[in-house]
């Protein structure tokens, strides 16, 4: 079991167009904060990033920001959430969030998103974490991905324990329950340190 007292989640800075995708953010935020689970993300004020730490505050939880000073031209830091940290750079950004999280959540996203989703994957695999992390499938988001790494696996390019590391949920209560009974049983890689990356 897994003590969820952070989640990291990971999510876009647009809003887009899909109001599945908006209730499913609310819907998460509105149980981090019934669970008194702390809400870690990329600080920013806009989009579903702003709706999701919007919603937590609103419900009385926990918000904790990281976002590089860089980053505050096109993407608006949020003033108005619990603790905001400022770091000096995207690689900074992201060491700190998974530093904080005890789990990890993609909403659906872009780049950036897909970005920080395949990071936290990778660093299991290779031991530099031993975290749960899923993706709230929204309407079958997230299915191209998961079927190319299911792909990835039977082409013997990904070993299926590697695979497995990855939990999908469309339900926001039901994956934070799943996260929250994940039991990491692979075996660190990594014979340097976080720092050495």
């Amino acid at each position: 079991m897994t003590s969820l007292q952070r989640v990291c989640v990971f999510c876009a800075s647009s809003p887009g167009s899909d109001p599945a995708i908006t209730d499913a953010t609310v819907a998460l935020g509105t149980l981090l904060a019934e669970r008194d689970i702390e809400l870690v993300y990329g600080g920013g004020a806009v989009g579903l990033m702003g709706l999701l730490a919007d919603t937590v505050m609103s419900q009385g939880g926990r918000v904790t920001g990281v976002i590089p000073a860089g980053l505050f031209s096109t993407e608006v830091g949020h003033g108005d959430i619990t603790t905001l940290e400022e770091v000096g750079s995207m690689h900074e950004r992201k060491a700190r969030m998974y530093e904080l999280s005890d789990a990890f959540i993609a909403l659906p996203g872009g780049f950036g998103t897909l970005e920080e989703l395949a990071e936290t994957l990778t660093w299991n695999q290779i031991g530099l974490l031993a975290k749960p992390v899923g993706v709230l499938d929204v309407g079958g988001f997230w299915q191209p991905l998961l079927t190319m790494f299911d792909r990835m696996v039977s082409a013997t390019i990904l070993k299926p324990k590697n695979r497995e590391i990855l939990l999908d949920d469309p339900d926001p209560a039901s994956l934070l329950d799943r996260l929250a009974a994940t039991e990491l049983t692979y075996e660190p890689k990594w014979i340097g340190t976080p720092e050495q990356i």
